[in-house]
């Protein structure tokens, strides 16, 4: 069925303009497409490379196959060829492209033959096509060959046609990604003449493929893929054009294929079939595993399986998602529901009957609820078959944990056996039932289904053979009995499925809300950590609790990857910082596990957010036979996220701090010139006044001589404030060590009353307007303090006090001993202090304002403050009730104080 309409579809208008603007910032892929070897491909790319080099294109090879053909060495001839990586692999010296070589050399355009190789091992990559996908994105062109046998979702078509395997393929979306894409054609006839020729291969070679690949009508069916594949490319470009522009046309209505996986190993051939029937029907198509509760303790064989089948998925275009649910079969069709599934691919193991009978059929379900669905049933064939089936039970001997379940269901059996026969006279024999029914319970809660019915089995025997007569024989007089036999088994089984799905969901449940609990723990302390250190050894805590893996986590620094945070003793060698640095720059995982340098050791994850990658988070399992499972990847996936989006936060607060630092730097800068501007204006015009009228009196010696008394008042008033200036320059001074942490304590026994007496004769001047009473006993010990700092900070205190008291106003200075601390507290009767500015007087720079300008730097206090803090005391003012301030400083004393 069509329907015509004329309007594209703005989501997929969208998506294309999204992939337009991603593709300018990429290189551009050319394919010459063949059906086999020798059809001309190589040869073709050389041609084409020499005519874009003589229009002016810088164009190098990377890596070309020659196969030792003439007319193909030639044409290498005239190009730059560049270097091969060496490696030595089990003692033989292998070549391939120099990934890196191509990178540094940065060319117009790259040839690289043999799209679908696969590297040598140590490679950064496992095949040359993540080479080129690399190379193109970095700007630069790249052309390239492959046969269509390599595509991936061919592969199973052409191991029908040929017999053969294809081991080396290449991801469909390579090819639909490609900027161009020429179909390198050759007649059959003229390609076995040119292989009878040795054109091909080399004589043995070429009789060799003759009787197996090369056969006509292997070559026929390859040559008509190939054409179709083409023919598939161009249809796709020319419908692509129509839905851009709006060109009206019958367009074919949506379908959207799902295919159905497990962990058995034909997950692949379905993966390729649904890619196939996708691009037959240009549709949109997912690939969905069902989690089951009993898929919960699959093997690491099967989960490393899964995860291929899902990468496989990925790298053929389609949309990967793991559903959870109780049943396979209602949640495919649930899900088919949800999403508009119109076809379903499904696989159909060859397994034995009895298998069926005892499990059920889940295909046969799926059939019966599809509806309107289709559902395309794929086979396997022999060789999975028998994969599959050997693969039901472990080889050998079945595992001792297995072992010790079965066993335990049949003690448990006895146990109700040995029980039941004290119990014989007082019960009848059909109340014995129920404690085997007891037996059948227990062990499908603790050991699951299997256990389960074998105590079923073995009960019933267990019931007729010690407890029906005739005993001891598996004879039964009474023929009511047998069915009390099949009530007891029927019973038993199902309560063994019941009880056994049961623990399987409350496990499933247990695991999902542990990993909730985990994920909410993490988020929770995130949102409390404040630094970005705090962040990392958060992350690095939680994700090791959750994987039991050792974790790194690597930043940026001046451009370059550091180790920030990490588990004990992990070690990270410079081989793998390589590693962890591909990924960073990339933005791609990379190392164990992945298809970019597998060989590593760890498995880097980038740490991404909606802006940049901030970071590479590294783990490394105990177990080297360890991977993660598609579950476990889900939440490493949420973990890193979170984590990611947390360093980027603390990243811009302490970015944020550091702004706000540097623009508190830059006020205080603006603070201490506009004070020093303004404290050093009156002294410097008192003293040039003074110097001034000095001079003029020295020039005009006839006249105008200045008599004594104003000449000492001058020369006074020059000196107070010349020590005016040299106060300023002390207390800048004084705060710069403060800052520098350059202050060292000198504490010696002082005297506190020469010490107060010393800075009163400091301050002879100020306290002539302001008598200085003190109050303190007079047995007051020596105590140990740095004289010299303390008596500064009185001087600062006491200065503060006589600038802001009125004329004649008295200052109270308090020394008293609290327990283990020294007190000191400065009272006066002047206009005290805002009680917003309590504490503010004490920072740097800072002054109340006033109406009256009163002279300082705002400076005094603050170095008083540090001084007291030097000393382990503080610092504190309030106001007076009955007017004034009170500023007190308290400073511990030295045991030897104490004595």
């Amino acid at each position: 069925m069509i329907e015509s309409y004329s309007r594209p579809d703005p989501d997929k208008l969208l998506e294309r303009i999204k992939a337009e603007e991603r593709q300018q910032l990429r290189g551009k892929l050319k394919i010459f497409l063949g059906y086999v070897a020798g059809v001309g491909k190589t040869y073709a790319m050389l041609e084409a490379a020499h005519q874009r080099k003589e229009e002016g294109v810088d164009v190098v090879i990377g890596y070309i196959e020659t196969h030792n053909r003439k007319e193909t060495e030639a044409l290498v001839s005239g190009l730059e060829v560049l270097p091969r990586h060496e490696l030595d692999y089990r003692g033989r010296i292998l070549t391939d492209m120099n990934l890196d070589a191509v990178l540094a050399r940065h060319p117009q355009l790259v040839l690289v033959d043999e799209l679908a190789h696969t590297n040598v091992p140590g490679l950064r990559h496992p095949k040359r096509y993540q080479d080129v996908e690399e190379i193109l994105e970095a700007g630069i062109d790249v052309y390239s060959t492959v046969n269509v046998q390599h595509l991936e979702s061919l592969k199973d078509i052409v191991f029908q046609i040929t017999g053969v395997t294809v081991r080396e393929t290449v991801p469909d979306r390579i090819i639909d990604e490609a900027y161009e894409i020429e179909l390198i054609d050759l007649p059959t006839d003229e390609l076995l003449k040119r292989l009878h020729d040795g054109k091909v291969y080399i004589p043995d070679q070429a009789a060799r493929a003759l009787d197996k690949f090369f056969r006509k009508g292997n070559l026929t069916a390859l040559r008509e893929l190939s054409l179709r594949r083409a023919a598939d490319r161009v249809d796709s470009q020319m419908l692509d054009y129509m839905q851009t522009r709006s060109i009206s046309g019958p367009w074919p209505v949506g379908d959207r294929i799902m295919v159905c996986v497990s962990s058995h190993p034909m997950g692949e051939r379905l993966i390729r079939a649904g890619r196939r029937l996708a691009d037959d029907l240009k549709a949109d198509w997912y690939v969905v595993f069902v989690e089951t509760p009993g898929h919960m303790h699959l093997p690491a064989s099967n989960q490393l399986r899964m995860h291929e089948n899902f990468q496989l998925a990925e790298e053929l275009g389609a949309q990967v998602l793991n559903v959870t649910g109780e049943s396979v079969a209602d949640s495919v069709i649930e899900f088919a529901h949800k999403h508009n599934i119109t076809k379903i691919i499904a696989g159909k193991p060859m397994r034995p009957r009895w298998f069926e009978i005892l499990r059920g059929s889940v295909i046969d379900q799926i059939i019966r609820k599809s509806g309107q669905i289709d559902v395309y049933i794929v086979s396997e064939d022999t060789g999975v078959m028998q994969n599959s089936v050997h693969g039901m039970m472990p080889k050998g001997t079945i595992s001792q944990k297995l072992f010790g379940y079965y066993a335990g269901s049949i003690l448990l059996v006895l146990l109700i056996t040995v029980l039941g026969f004290p119990l014989r006279t007082f019960l009848e024999p059909t109340n014995l039932v129920m404690l085997y029914l007891v037996a059948v319970v227990l062990s499908a809660v603790f050991w699951g289904r299997g256990p389960s019915i074998l105590a079923s089995v073995v009960s019933v025997l267990a019931f007729d053979f010690f407890f029906i007569d005739p005993r001891l024989t598996f004879t039964v007089n009474d023929t009511q009995y047998i069915l009390t036999f099949i009530s007891l088994l029927i019973v038993g089984l199902i309560i063994s499925n019941s009880a056994s799905l049961l623990r399987n969901q409350v496990i499933v449940l247990r695991r999902k809300s542990q990993q909730s609990q985990a994920l909410n723990n993490l988020s929770r302390e995130l949102t409390g950590a404040l630094t970005l250190d705090q962040v990392l050894s958060t992350v690095i805590r939680h994700v090791y609790s959750m994987f039991m893996r050792e974790i790194v986590i690597l930043l940026p620094e001046d451009g370059i990857l550091t180790v920030k945070a990490s588990t004990p003793g992990f070690i990270i060698s410079e081989s793998e910082m390589a590693v962890a640095d591909w990924a960073f720059k990339h933005g791609k995982e990379s190392g164990r596990g992945t298809n970019t340098l597998p060989a590593a050791a760890i498995y880097y994850i980038p740490l991404i957010t909606a802006n940049k990658t901030v970071g590479i988070l590294g783990s490394k399992p105990q177990n080297p036979q360890e991977y993660l499972s598609d579950d476990q990847r889900l939440l490493m996936e949420g973990v890193v996220n979170l984590a990611a989006i947390t360093i980027e936060r603390a990243a811009f607060a302490e970015k944020a701090a550091q702004a706000e630092m540097l623009h508190n730097t830059e006020k205080l800068q603006t603070a201490l010139l506009n004070s020093i501007s303004h404290e050093l204006r009156t002294p410097l015009a008192t003293i040039t006044g003074v110097l001034t009228s000095f001079e003029e009196e020295e020039r005009m010696k006839s006249t105008n001589k200045m008599d004594p008394t104003t000449r000492l008042e001058l020369l006074q008033s020059a000196t107070r404030q010349a020590g005016r200036l040299n106060h300023i320059v002390e207390n800048l001074l004084d705060m710069t060590r403060l800052e520098a942490g350059a202050i060292h304590l000198n504490r010696e026994p002082t005297d506190i009353q020469d010490l107060i007496g010393s800075v009163s004769l400091l301050l002879e001047t100020e306290l002539t307007n302001h008598p200085l009473k003190v109050e303190m006993p007079s047995d007051f010990p020596l105590i140990m303090m740095d004289a010299v700092l303390i008596a500064q900070v009185l001087e600062n205190l006491l200065d503060n006090s006589c600038k802001y008291s009125a004329a004649q106003s008295p200052i109270t200075l308090t020394v008293e001993i609290e327990e283990k601390f020294i007190r000191f507290a400065i009272h006066d009767q002047g206009i005290g202090i805002p009680i917003n500015d309590l504490e503010r007087v004490f920072d740097k720079f800072y002054r109340v304002q006033r109406e009256e300008t009163i002279a300082g730097t705002g400076l005094g206090l603050s170095i008083c403050k540090g001084i007291v803090e030097a000393h382990g005391g503080k610092i504190w003012a309030v106001n007076n009730p009955e007017g004034g301030a009170t500023v007190t400083f308290m400073l511990p004393l030295s045991p030897e104080d104490l004595k």
